[in-house]
């Protein structure tokens, strides 16, 4: 397993969220699911080594996909207004694209063995699993001995805030994926405020290749929680899905919760907590 991190430019909120997101979800698209090219790897990989320092973040891609890396690394980064670093690694042995529970399950040894490594340097203060159904988040808290925080867990914090009813959206039709959604709202004692899950039509690697018919399909999804399930906040369900959640926020009057965003929150304030 290489380690190879990527961290993004330094990002301030006055640029805009949704300007952010329109152009990194444009570096991810162009890429379609497949993972960066060797020299945009080295070129991620050199910028991180040159500007790492002390209180970093070490966000986990449980895919290989660089650019979904990079995208998800620039949401959270933009989160942190310069207080803290954000390091992007990607876990090369898994798919482009994790669509089923046993795509998860199968991504569990990458992403504990880029946590434990990263884990080694002094100046990682915490790490992000930034895949919806966290896998590995438990395996690697016990391995390690800094903060460990899963988006999928975060978003259920924050979706619940204030005894709010919550739904998720998401681009994967799996059953076994599903049914884990609400494994995980019993577990964190949120099971009387789960709604549910909305679904986008289609196969999902063909849908996040276009912005226009993701962002349509979300949207309508996003309606069908809210008007039929009674949800009063929605889980966007997929790191992937954070930057295209930020283009369409502005239709609804409902939060809609972004699991990078979410995460990197819970993080920022362990890291507040230790100063």
């Amino acid at each position: 397993m290489s380690y190879r991190p990527y961290r993004s430019s330094q990002l301030k909120l006055s640029a805009g969220r949704r300007v952010l997101a329109g152009l990194t979800v444009l570096v991810f698209l162009l890429a379609g699911c497949s993972g960066a090219d060797d020299s945009t790897q080295s070129s991620t990989s050199e910028t991180a080594n040159t500007s790492e320092t002390a209180n970093t973040i070490v966000l986990i891609n449980p895919n290989s996909n660089e650019d979904s890396t990079r995208s998800m690394v620039d949401l959270a980064e933009a989160e942190t207004d310069g207080v803290v670093n954000v390091v992007g690694v990607s876990n090369e042995d898994a798919p482009s694209l994790l669509t089923t529970l046993q795509d998860m399950e199968e991504a569990v040894p990458g992403v504990v063995a880029l946590g434990v490594e990263a884990a080694e340097d002094e100046n990682v203060v915490a790490i992000i699993v930034s895949a919806f159904n966290d896998p590995g988040l438990e395996e690697l808290r016990a391995k390690v001995d800094i903060p460990v925080f899963g988006i999928g867990e975060e978003a259920f914090h924050a979706a619940a805030r204030d005894d709010r009813k919550f739904g998720i959206v998401t681009v994967t039709p799996d059953e076994d994926l599903i049914e884990s959604f609400q494994e995980k709202a019993e577990s964190l004692g949120y099971s009387h405020l789960y709604q549910g899950v909305r679904v986008t039509p289609g196969d999902p690697k063909e849908l996040v290749e276009s912005p226009e018919k993701l962002d349509a399909a979300l949207t309508e999804a996003v309606q069908e929680s809210v008007r039929s399930d009674g949800a009063e906040a929605v889980i966007m369900g997929g790191g992937p899905l954070s930057a295209p959640a930020l283009r369409i926020e502005e239709q609804f009057e409902e939060p809609l919760v972004v699991a990078v965003i979410a995460a990197i929150h819970a993080a920022l304030g362990v890291v507040n907590e230790t100063e």
